[in-house]
């Protein structure tokens, strides 16, 4: 038998900037463990079975691929979100997005939208901060919105409701007080495409037309049709795409527009108010 402290040892061949904590994830996962126990019992051994289900892991994990995916969850916000391949996996700097949402003034019955949403990171989050809005998701994949659904009833945040649309088409006639989204930003080209997790999930959800900037621009153009007045629009975007969304967003008539940087400091999330005349 093999101990905790052998095995998480064992970091040669993975991949990324973290291998002893994807160990200690891995590991963690298949002794139904948390990280501090590993610590605490290093000379713990293993069990043949769980010793198997730990290897095959680390071998999917030294193919490549994301640590998410293997045990099929991700923490977002502090909620604990089913992931699989038919969606993005929620990253950290995506809580840019949900912190500027929850620092503007809206009513306490506040009607709020994400607009494809994966996994419903993002709406959950705001649910649970905000249990007097109404939040809903939307996604053009029904698998996404399927696996949405499911994160909301984990969450117990049964009350956001998740709906299949190509963007707005869904939500015809309706008015929103705030519309967050993460859409597809990369280039075709983007020479990320071909490296670390990114490789692994779904093309559609990743790249846009127009160096990017197609959904961005859709989403601008369309959104103010579906804001009350005062409505707020807050979208992400690539590091290096923020002050063509400002643009986007002041031609199609946005005030207070403006961008926030992400942990590594990149304008990473812009958005703007919009005030009917």
């Amino acid at each position: 038998m093999a101990t905790v402290a052998q095995l998480l040892r064992a970091t040669d061949g993975l991949p990324g900037d973290s291998p002893q904590r994807d160990l200690e994830i891995l590991l963690g996962h298949c002794l139904e463990r948390s990280r501090t126990w590993l610590f605490t019992w290093p000379e713990a051994e293993v069990e043949e079975a769980r010793l198997e289900q730990f290897n095959r892991m680390v071998a999917r994990r030294r193919s490549g691929e994301p640590v998410a995916y293997i045990i099929g969850h991700r923490e977002f916000w502090s909620l604990e979100l089913e992931v699989d391949s038919s969606t993005l996996i929620p990253r950290p700097d995506t809580e840019t997005l949900v912190e500027w949402a929850l620092d503007l003034p809206l009513s306490d019955r506040a009607r709020a939208v994400d607009l494809g949403t994966g996994t419903g990171a993002i709406a959950l989050a705001l649910a649970s901060e905000r249990p007097g809005w109404a939040v809903a998701g939307t996604d053009a994949s029904a698998e996404a919105v399927a696996l949405a659904q499911r994160n909301s009833q984990h969450c117990g945040l049964a009350s956001v409701q998740m709906l299949q649309s190509d963007w707005f088409a869904a939500l015809k006639g309706q008015r929103f007080d705030l519309i967050v989204s993460n859409p597809p930003y990369i280039e075709a080209q983007d020479p990320h495409l071909e490296q670390g997790d990114v490789r692994f999930e779904p093309h559609a959800a990743l790249v846009a037309a127009d160096d990017g900037l197609a959904d961005l621009a859709h989403l601008s153009s369309e959104a103010p049709g579906y804001l009350a007045q005062g409505g707020w629009l807050l979208l992400e975007h690539g590091f290096n795409q923020a002050a063509a969304v400002r643009q986007l967003l002041l031609e199609r008539g946005f005030s207070k527009v403006q961008s926030r940087r992400d942990m590594g400091g990149h304008e990473r999330i812009s958005g703007g108010q919009y005030l009917v005349e």
